[in-house]
């Protein structure tokens, strides 16, 4: 068993020292993709292995998380429109994206940790996994365009984009709906 043991572990070895001389060309692709938080450098070299790191191929990131699985499906007959799940793709880039988000979940502070959490509540772990996981692809097919670094919104992304005289409405509404009369006044700071 120590003999099989050590043929993997050499196996292993040479197989890692032909990727890394296969993606030489590819070093700066694998950098931009590997600034995005939850992405790792296996990660990225999965993404730059599945899709050749050539985004020309793709119009646009809608048609890379298609073709990555990533896309929501869609089911319509007699005119309703039902769910389906997601498309079929590229698998082990499917899988490899959503091992990503789910690392970008468990960081704190990054806009995908919040992205998921916002998601989950609603939808469940699942569904905000391919969610995140969508929204990293996409952003990684912009990284590979633009050749950028990637930019973090921040965990506070979508609290600040909240307007408040909107949420005095709605909670306004909701407490006369109850059978209370409600008189806002806006406090001097």
């Amino acid at each position: 068993m120590i003999d099989h043991i050590d043929y993997l572990d050499t196996a292993i070895e040479a197989l890692t020292q032909e990727i890394c001389e296969r993606l030489v060309p590819f070093e700066i692709g694998v950098a931009l993709v590997s600034s995005i938080p939850g992405i790792s450098a296996t990660t990225a070299q999965v993404i730059i292995a599945e899709t050749g790191g050539d985004m020309s191929k793709f119009p646009t990131a809608e048609h890379l998380c298609a073709w990555a699985g990533l896309a929501p499906a869609s089911y319509e007959s007699a005119g309703k429109r039902r769910s389906a799940g997601t498309r079929h793709g590229s698998t082990s880039l499917r899988r490899a994206m959503i091992e990503a988000a789910r690392a970008a979940a468990r960081s704190k502070g990054t806009y995908s940790s919040a992205q998921y959490a916002r998601i989950a509540r609603r939808r469940g772990p699942n569904k905000a996994a391919v969610a995140v996981a969508n929204s990293m692809l996409n952003v990684a097919w912009h990284l590979l365009t633009n050749g950028e670094l990637y930019q973090d919104l921040g965990a506070d992304y979508f609290e600040s984009h909240n307007d408040p005289t909107v949420q005095v409405k709605r909670l306004t509404k909701r407490i006369e709906a109850l059978g209370f009369d409600v008189t806002v006044t806006e406090r001097v700071a």
